[in-house]
């Protein structure tokens, strides 16, 4: 049985081919929104917040909180994270602390370490020159080669 015939000057594109990525059907490239930056507050933005929350907490108005905090873009419990570290360590409990891990030296034991190593190289290399120095007068010596005068440096 013969093969189907194809004709091959078809116009216009297949109906199913995949469309490429980043474009949408009209061919214009698709708009890609960067991701927004996490927010820091300041010591002095989280006390405000603490003691704005007190205050609505404290007025007894129903409503009142969760109106600060949708206007503030927080959740509670980041609030109630923020009142137990001020209850805690006071106002620097609010403050922003280094993230990610600690290091493992400070300045000083770092800078020590890396003088020890150097240390240690050096001792290396004067064994090293100390036992060849051995070598050659043994060379000297079993050749009976006159060993120049010293200055009495070593």
């Amino acid at each position: 049985m013969p093969k189907p015939f194809r004709d091959s000057a078809r116009s216009g594109p297949p109906q199913n081919e995949h469309q490429p990525q980043g474009t949408d059907g009209g061919g214009a490239p698709l708009e890609t929104v960067g991701k927004r930056p996490r927010r820091v507050f300041s010591a002095a933005d989280k006390l405000r917040i603490v003691k704005a929350a007190d205050r609505c907490l404290a007025a007894g108005k129903r409503g009142d909180l969760g109106k600060l905090l949708r206007k503030e873009g927080l959740y509670s419990s980041l609030v109630s994270t923020w009142r137990t570290q001020l209850g805690d360590y006071g106002t620097a409990g609010l403050a922003a602390k280094k993230v990610g891990r600690k290091p493992k030296f400070t300045e000083a034991e770092r800078h020590i370490a890396e003088l020890t190593k150097r240390n240690a190289q050096l001792e290396k290399k004067l064994h090293v020159a100390n036992v060849l120095i051995g070598l050659q007068k043994k060379a000297h010596e079993l050749l009976g080669i006159a060993l120049p005068e010293s200055d009495g440096e070593t």
